[in-house]
């Protein structure tokens, strides 16, 4: 806030200074200042609008972690810390206003004892604090780590899910007959369903304040349920995950969604919606799809059950295959489901439930997200501010919304919507990340080309500040990841999205949305099966070879680079052309055989190339890049996250070896630990920024 006060007066006491210092060109951002931000990754709006929390991440360079914090904004306030923990995530606001609920692994009673359970799990628990504020309070002790939490609706309890727990004598005989050997699905353990009063746990609490309570007989320890949390009620057992938790408003019915304990995507049927009383009883499953359902919730009448299948996620239109966003009810009583907003020909996928049943979701087409509203099979769009929403939620006893927007240039920032059908008429509740409206900004223009079979391609160019619409400049070409995404009018500022730091730097950044990107349609996202790489891959260089005939592009001086998917497009485009300088590539497989087996998204790799492995051998080797790598002439820089699961760190290792045996200059960073997304440690991030970038600095100068 002293930020904002300091920008005000500036521009109310000096006038005439202002003209000057706005005719000076503003400084270039730095590194530090880049990856030195704040992402918003949470929010949650109190029951009558007066007052929200914002859940954050930032980097902690001492520490070498990421903090997760929450603040609370209030009309009277302002916006102001509320927990200082650095792990407090997931923030819940009862629906009678009095607490926020949410998840940390801070240890009940500051014991400095170890706080992980029998398999060595770090244990995070569910927390309570006033919405006046005060200290938090675990609202339970016990060594049980929470996969996913929610209010009842009358605020007396929460539902919560967790591994079962083993009794003494189990965890006793593994260790005795096993040791340290994993067994592989064998050993894997459902969750159970329970509900716990918040009064006497948090009366329990306040009295107990260790890592737990000794059991109050023989018996007890002998028994599952001593180690469940004091004065909980087993609501339902599960052989799966159980990974959302939606009580019905009336307060009779639970819906919950479950996942496979391992969390690798390998049969849609994991991934289900069922129902149990609310005080357990008789549990059914009410949906039988090859979809992944996700964001369950219930109508304020409790007629229907909400839900959506994000893109890339299946759908419920018979066999599974990678098409867009959608939304669904499902009326439980009778089964039925009803698509909701077809007639939308981009990707839905966030929405929220008013008040007073009328549903809006977030609809991508093109390069922005907007606001939609849902009425059957139509979806208006509302009225918006150019850019990109996200974080959509609305209140309990109002209509009022909270969601968040950004621009390329403009940080993500959390607004608030009075009326939730003028979403153009926003009020600001964060001010995040003012150094970007304080340095030199790249501007940016849609760019539509022709593939090499006529098909229209869409994407964006970036420009270095100060030199839009110029010609002749050089260009690096990032690939975002999926590939059900696509870039746009967004915020992005971090060791993955990275363009508009490349701009600053005096590159063209060109940011294709091949075929298989979302918010252009079923068609045009389903393009991209069976060829995996091939036919994406056309449409990028289509896309290239048109910037250079614009003249946009100087053909010497060409450069390539992309994480994840766009790995895995960087690794084939440098077989397919020795046009670019440089590549810089991450966690992007060369075969797709091994990386079949070792993918957490398994079946998602599988209906790309038309079946697994042994069913479609030929294509698995026509879309691979390492086949092709004698082809390969280009400098490039790898890195991997040395604990990836979603693209195993042996594909860069196979990569490092091929470019090693045919001298093609490279280098190889592993980061210790890291799994995909390298959230670990930021400064594996920051690393991978800065020799990324002097990667592509030292090849276009040679």
């Amino acid at each position: 806030m002293l930020l904002n006060f300091r920008r005000n007066v500036s521009a109310s006491i000096c006038l005439f200074p202002f003209l000057a210092v706005a005719q000076s060109p503003k400084p270039s951002i730095t590194l530090d200042e880049y990856l030195n931000t704040t992402d918003i990754v949470g929010t949650s709006l109190a029951p009558d609008a007066s007052a929200a929390v914002i859940a954050t991440e930032s980097p902690d360079w001492k520490a070498s972690v990421y903090r997760h914090d929450l603040w609370l904004w209030t009309a009277q306030a302002g916006l102001k810390p509320l927990t200082h923990s650095g792990t407090d995530e997931q923030p819940r606001w009862s629906p009678d206003g009095k607490w926020i609920a949410f998840v940390s692994d801070r240890t009940p009673g500051g014991s400095a004892d170890s706080d992980a359970d029998a398999e060595g799990t770090k244990c995070s628990r569910i927390w309570l604090i006033s919405a006046s504020g005060g200290e938090a309070l675990p609202l339970y002790s016990e060594k049980l780590d929470v996969h996913a939490f929610a209010w009842s609706s009358d605020s007396s309890a929460i539902y919560f899910s967790a591994k079962a727990p083993l009794t003494h004598e189990q965890e006793d005989a593994q260790k005795d007959d096993w040791k340290d050997v994993v067994r592989w699905r064998e050993q894997y353990r459902g969750d159970v369903l329970l509900k716990l009063a918040v009064a006497p746990a948090l009366a329990r609490s306040i009295a107990v304040p260790l890592a737990t309570e000794a059991p109050t007989s023989a018996k007890a320890d002998a028994e599952p349920s001593s180690k469940l949390a004091a004065g909980a009620e087993t609501i339902a057992k599960m052989d799966l995950a159980i990974s959302e938790i939606a009580p019905s408003p009336d307060g009779k019915r639970v819906a919950f969604l479950t996942e496979p304990i391992h969390k690798r995507i390998e049969n849609p049927a994991d991934y289900e919606i069922f129902l149990v009383g609310s005080t357990g009883g008789n549990m059914h499953q009410v949906t039988h799809n090859q979809a992944v359902e996700s964001n369950i919730r219930w109508s304020p009448d409790n007629r229907w059950i909400h839900f959506s299948v994000n893109a890339a996620a299946g759908s419920l239109e018979g066999k599974y295959r990678d098409v867009q966003g959608r939304l669904y009810r499902l009326d439980p009583e009778s089964g039925k489901t009803e698509r909701l907003g077809a007639s939308f020909d981009g990707s839905l996928d966030q929405y929220t439930l008013l008040a007073d049943g009328r549903e809006l979701a977030l609809g991508l087409k093109g390069i922005e997200t907007q606001v939609y509203l849902i009425e059957g099979e139509k979806a208006t769009k509302l009225p918006g501010v150019a850019g990109s929403y996200a974080g959509l939620e609305s209140a309990h006893a109002s209509n009022a919304l909270l969601l968040r927007h950004s621009t390329m240039n403009d940080p993500t920032q959390v607004y608030l919507a009075a009326d939730p059908l003028q979403t153009d008429k926003l009020k600001k509740l964060t001010s995040f990340n003012p150094v970007f409206g304080e340095r030199a900004q790249p501007e940016f223009q849609p760019y539509t080309w022709k593939s090499d079979d006529g098909q229209a391609v869409e994407g964006v160019l970036i420009f270095p500040p100060g030199k839009k619409g110029a010609k002749h400049l050089r260009m690096f070409t990032l690939i975002h990841g999926g590939p059900a995404d696509a870039d746009g009018n967004r915020f992005g500022a971090d060791w993955y999205d990275w363009a508009t730091f490349a701009a600053d730097n005096g590159w063209l950044v060109f940011r294709p949305n091949y075929r298989g990107s979302t918010g252009y349609g079923d068609e045009f996202m389903l393009g991209i099966e069976p060829h995996l790489v091939s036919k994406p891959g056309r449409d990028i260089l289509a896309g290239v070879d048109a910037l250079v005939k614009d003249g946009y592009a100087d053909p010497d001086h060409l450069a390539i680079g992309g994480y994840s998917y766009g790995g895995y497009m960087t690794n084939w485009l440098i077989t397919q052309t020795t046009r670019f300088k440089s590549a810089v590539t991450g966690a992007g497989a060369v075969e797709h055989a091994a990386n079949w087996g070792n993918d957490d998204e398994t079946r998602d790799d599988a209906w790309y190339l038309g079946g697994r492995p042994w069913e479609n051998p030929a294509l698995y080797q026509d879309e691979a890049a390492l086949f092709r790598f004698d082809k390969v002439r280009t400098p490039t820089h790898l890195v991997q996250g040395g604990a990836d699961i979603r693209v195993s760190y042996l594909e860069g290792e196979t990569m490092e070896r091929a470019l090693d045996s045919l001298g093609i200059p490279h280098t190889f960073l592993v980061f210790p630990g890291e799994g995909h997304s390298l959230d670990k440690n930021p400064w594996h991030g920051y690393i991978k920024l800065r020799e990324e970038l002097k990667w592509l600095e030292k090849y276009d100068k040679q």
